[in-house]
């Protein structure tokens, strides 16, 4: 697609900052270079590449260990690169059990972080209701757009929870024209919704998006309930669900790790 070669880099270290100040590089990725770009190797037999979208509440690090079963299972087919939300969410409970004033104490991959809050005074978030405000949504919506601009080129997008809620936001502001965010050749979203109270925003997700897509989600998640996530399957042409009896996480036993694998296929054939 004429995209020009770039020399390969590591990102290495404490984090790596680029404006807006919100963005900041995943820790341990890798750019690489374009597709095509090195001598004597078929681009088909380089993996995917899929920007995965964190959670709400879920540090750098938390998403990194949250998300390395699936990682391995799609060695060698699919490279995830996890990407955060930009504000720390202040009184969040870390993995660690991180008090209310610990957080500043943490590293920045330990920080707990969220895409948008649904009160214009607290830092909590609540897919359910119908909020009056999405605070920080056009922030979380620049840190995405920088992470494919600098860390991409990308094949796919994964999001989970308020990371897929986001994610289907990106591919549908990106099917309404919205240069910032070239459509992916798919997308997978794990226990996803359909963000409210978006504004104007809210009828670009009215569909069809018209992208190969794959919806996961568990039949006693309790935080997402499995209507919420079939709601934002309806929004996509040709959808593809799988379900789990688990809760709210992203499953990777056997039977979830081939429709995984089935799913990219698809893709190749």
């Amino acid at each position: 697609m004429g995209t020009p070669a770039r020399p390969e880099a590591r990102l290495r270290g404490g984090a790596i900052w680029s404006r807006p100040p919100y963005f900041r590089l995943p820790l341990g990725e890798r750019l690489l270079p374009a597709r095509g770009a090195l001598p004597g190797e078929m681009a088909a037999q380089q993996p995917l590449r899929v920007l995965a979208l964190a959670g709400f509440r879920q540090s750098e690090r938390g998403f990194r260990e949250k998300t390395g079963a699936l990682r391995k299972a799609l060695r060698g087919r699919a490279e995830l690169v996890c990407l955060c939300g930009p504000h720390l969410v202040s009184g969040a409970q870390g993995s660690e059990g991180a008090g209310p004033d610990s957080e500043p104490c943490l590293p920045p991959e330990e920080q707990p972080r969220g895409w948008w809050f649904s009160e214009q005074e607290a830092d909590v978030f609540n897919a359910l209701s119908q909020p009056t405000v999405c605070r920080g949504l056009e922030e979380a919506l620049g840190t995405v757009a920088q992470a494919l601009k600098r860390l991409g080129p990308f094949d796919g997008l994964l999001g989970f929870s308020q990371g897929a809620a986001l994610a289907a936001l990106v591919c549908a502001l990106g099917q309404a024209g919205d240069a910032r965010f070239p459509l992916p050749k798919f997308i997978i979203l794990v226990s996803g919704f359909c963000p409210r109270g978006l504004g104007p925003e809210e009828s670009v997700l009215q569909g069809p998006l018209s992208l190969p897509s794959l919806h996961v989600f568990g039949d006693t998640d309790c935080v997402i309930p499995s209507q919420e996530s079939m709601q934002l399957a309806s929004r996509f042409t040709g959808a593809i669900t799988l379900t789990h009896p688990g809760g709210h996480f992203i499953p990777v036993a056997a039977a979830q790790r081939q429709a995984y694998l089935n799913f990219l296929d698809q893709l190749t054939e």
